[in-house]
């Protein structure tokens, strides 16, 4: 089965666009504040509605209040959701939304336990750890790590780029890849051509 890809951080609905355009199986929109990609309402319900029915629009979240993604899900048609923070299962499940959860790989993660913990989770998002940084650091981390036979489909994170992709699928045998920095000219600018070659790349990957 081929590795999907997501796009995420993006900022406007030529990026968007764009990235569905280059073949893009889903986008992210970050409702973050501190982070350079974060969007408001009337952005994302935009670039939602202009990515087509077929495309995956998942809404990226770190410790936000029940009563913020209400509100946020009232305006925005997200697919999927994304939580990037401390949450719990149950945080995860009160919304009865599709739902990944990210773990950042933390030299002590007891990985198993940890996945095991989110049985309802449609997938698992492992990222690069760096301390006090919910995720988008630009890093890589041990992609040996990544379990054979994980007890969730994982989405790959963290440090990648239209130059390691390919191998990064090769080596992990993970559903799906998540990029946002490594496809960018600046924090929330991607470039056209590293988004198409990146989706190239990764595609190429599944080979």
């Amino acid at each position: 089965m081929s590795a999907r890809v997501k796009i995420c951080g993006i900022t406007t609905v030529e990026q968007g666009q764009f990235a569905v355009a280059a073949g893009a199986d889903a986008i992210g929109l970050v409702f973050y504040a501190k982070s350079p990609r974060c969007v408001d309402l009337e952005q994302a319900r935009a670039i939602a509605l202009a990515c087509g029915p077929f495309v995956t629009v998942t809404g990226l979240f770190v410790n936000a209040a029940a009563s913020a993604i209400e509100s946020i899900l009232a305006k925005v048609p997200l697919h999927l959701l994304q939580f990037h923070g401390d949450e719990t299962l149950s945080d995860c499940e009160r919304f009865h939304r599709p739902y990944i959860k990210a773990l950042r790989m933390r030299p002590e993660l007891d990985l198993e336990a940890s996945i095991a913990a989110y049985p309802s989770a449609v997938g698992i998002l492992l990222d690069a750890y760096r301390p006090g940084t919910p995720g988008g650091t630009g890093e890589t981390f041990d992609w040996q790590r990544v379990p054979t036979q994980p007890l969730k489909p994982i989405v790959l994170a963290g440090g990648l780029t239209p130059d390691n992709v390919s191998q990064a699928i090769a080596t992990t045998r993970c559903n799906a890849v998540d990029v946002s920095g490594g496809v960018e000219l600046g924090p929330g600018m991607k470039d056209p051509e590293r988004v198409k070659n990146f989706i190239v790349n990764a595609k190429r990957g599944n080979l």
